[in-house]
This record gives C-alpha cells, sequence and structure tokens, in this order.
C-alpha cells in the first residue's frame, strides 16, 4: 500500500509540474516581431551562384520567421556597387541596411552616418568594417561573418597539416586591393610564409572577381610556368570551385597539388570528393544571411546593439564531406 502511495503522490506531482510548464510566459508582441519593418541587404555576387546562394536561403529564412520584408541587392562583388546600393537603400528610408565591408570604413563613413541621423539601423556581414563597428555598435551595428585573418591562417593550416612543407612551393591567389576583405588572402599567405612555404601572390582580378571562370586559363598558365608548385590557396569562393578544372586541363592527379579554399559550391564538393580540392572553409553563409536580419529586428524592436559573431571556423574536408552532403543540397551548408 505504501508503494501504491508513494506511486500516486509522484503522479500527481508530475501533473502539477505539467500544468506548470503549460501556463509559458506569453509572447512580447501579439504577432510576428518583425511585422511591418524592411531591410535592404546586399548578399555579394550574384543570384544563386554558389558564394551566395547559402546567404539568400538564410536571409529568405530569418524573413519569413520574423515577418520582415527584405529587398536582396546583388553587386558581383563590385566595391562600387555596394556603395551605389547603399545609396538606393538610403532613398527607400527601410528599417534598416545590411551591407558588406568591401569599399571600406572611410568610403562607407559619410553614408552609414546619414542612415543614423535618419533612424536607419545599419549592420555588417560577410567583410567587417571596424571603424563602424566601433562608432555605431550601439545602434545596433553588428557583425556576421569569419574573422577574417584567422580564416586564412586556418586555411593555411590545413594545408600544412595535409603535407605541405617548408621549401615547397606554393601559390595564393586572391583579392589584395581592398583592405579588410584582404584579411584573409593575407592570413593565409603569411602562415604559409611563417612556416618556410615559397610564396607567390597573384592578385584577382575585378574580370575574375566578377566571373570567376576567368581564372581557369590564368590559373593554367601559371600552373604550367611552375612544374615545382606544390599548392595552390584562395580566401575567394569562385575561384576555389574553378581551380579542379584547371588542374584537370595541365593533367594534374588529386592531390599532386594541395589545394586550400573557401566556402561550398557545387563545383567545390565535387572537389572534395574526388581530392582535387585539399580542404576548404567554411563560412556557414546561411548564418550570414539569417544573422543580419535577426540584428535588424531585434535591434529595431528592443533596440539591442550590434552582436560580433564569427560564422566560421573550420574546413571541411574529403573525410567530413559526407555527412553534410543533405544540407548542402537544400542550401543551408
Amino acid at each position: 500500500m505504501r508503494a501504491r502511495h508513494l506511486w500516486l503522490l509522484g503522479l500527481s506531482l508530475l501533473g502539477a509540474g505539467g500544468a506548470s510548464m503549460a501556463s509559458a510566459v506569453q509572447p512580447t508582441t501579439p504577432g510576428k516581431l518583425g511585422a511591418g519593418m524592411s531591410i535592404y541587404m546586399q548578399m555579394g555576387g550574384n543570384p544563386g551562384d554558389g558564394a551566395t546562394l547559402g546567404r539568400e536561403l538564410g536571409a529568405a529564412d530569418a524573413a519569413h520567421a520574423f515577418g520582415i520584408k527584405i529587398v536582396e541587392q546583388f553587386s558581383a562583388w563590385s566595391p562600387e556597387m555596394m556603395l551605389t546600393q547603399f545609396r538606393q537603400a538610403l532613398a527607400a528610408h527601410p528599417t534598416c541596411i545590411a551591407i558588406m565591408g568591401h569599399p571600406g570604413d572611410a568610403a562607407f563613413d559619410p553614408l552609414i552616418k546619414q542612415a543614423e541621423s535618419e533612424g536607419i539601423i545599419v549592420t555588417v556581414g560577410n567583410t567587417p568594417l571596424p571603424a563602424a563597428a566601433k562608432s555605431y555598435v550601439g545602434g545596433g551595428d553588428g557583425y556576421a561573418g569569419v574573422n577574417l585573418y584567422v580564416g586564412g591562417e586556418i586555411t593555411a593550416q590545413a594545408l600544412l597539416n595535409a603535407g605541405l612543407k617548408p621549401g615547397d612551393e606554393a601559390l595564393e591567389y586572391g583579392v589584395f586591393n581592398e583592405t579588410e576583405r584582404s584579411q584573409s588572402d593575407r592570413g593565409l599567405r603569411d602562415t604559409l610564409t611563417k612556416a618556410g612555404v615559397k610564396v607567390t601572390t597573384l592578385d584577382i582580378s575585378p574580370q575574375v572577381d566578377a566571373d570567376p571562370s576567368l581564372a581557369v586559363p590564368i590559373l593554367v598558365a601559371f600552373i604550367e610556368a611552375h612544374p615545382k608548385l606544390r599548392a595552390i590557396g584562395t580566401q575567394h569562393g569562385g575561384v576555389t570551385a574553378f581551380i579542379p578544372q584547371a588542374l584537370k586541363i595541365t593533367g594534374k592527379k588529386p592531390g599532386q597539388i594541395l589545394v586550400g579554399g573557401i566556402d561550398l559550391a557545387p563545383a567545390t564538393i565535387a572537389g572534395l570528393q574526388s581530392h582535387y580540392i585539399t580542404a576548404t572553409l567554411d563560412q556557414q553563409l546561411y548564418l550570414q544571411g539569417f544573422l543580419p536580419v535577426t540584428q535588424c529586428v531585434l535591434s529595431a524592436a528592443y533596440h539591442f546593439s550590434g552582436l560580433n559573431i564569427n560564422t566560421g571556423a573550420g574546413v571541411e574536408t574529403p573525410a567530413s564531406i559526407g555527412g553534410l552532403i543533405p544540407l548542402i543540397q537544400r542550401g543551408i551548408r
């Protein structure tokens, strides 16, 4: 009887606990938190490309979850176009503007200052604006993206771990003419150089930046002119996807030249699976779309200050890519 009494008492307490759990606190708004808000958002490349799609999908999902209207802007990575798009967004007077820092602090500062004076929240993704972060963090200027220099270091270390040795020859093919964006390629180059690797740097032109397929003949020519080349590194997602094509044209076998890149474009995934690509930095682009929209809504609704979130701190390799394929096919990873 005593055991039965204790069992009934326990059941009663469980029921009381269940009732308590059912009376959860009420939401702070009757509808979606971002209802009535709008955000103009710079996506970077071209619609649907491998270095942009994840960001588009993350932003779309956040907009759906919060009920905020989103206007996408694509620039083919042109800093000048990004500045033009900011001015277009200002004219529309949205709740927020989400930008990429490629043009740099000096170019963006007067525009951000104008937006702030008009009550428009500005937040940053993919490439940081350090001065803006210090000046406008209280108004919601956050950052969602990789610590660029560290990202380059991580990619370089993956090449060293794969067997790149002191005295080996390597190419670092990157964007070196943009102050902040170039930090990732500098981190890759510097880390290899400190390890004793003989690094040649080659600057990605604006034309290749906009159309990475143009990198193929450039890479083919470089590979043929450097028969002892042991590694290629880049922090350009579009170019990463075309490196295997250049290697095949020059008759290189998988692993003969180590490749460290960035992002998870379909051709990059195929390159990992075929072992033509050794490692690629995973920026988790979906988060670079989702988080700036979240920042906008939270800052507009509740006056939260800017959040600085590192969206990528590791690489994907031929050994790790398999488990991510279903999510990659959905555009989430």
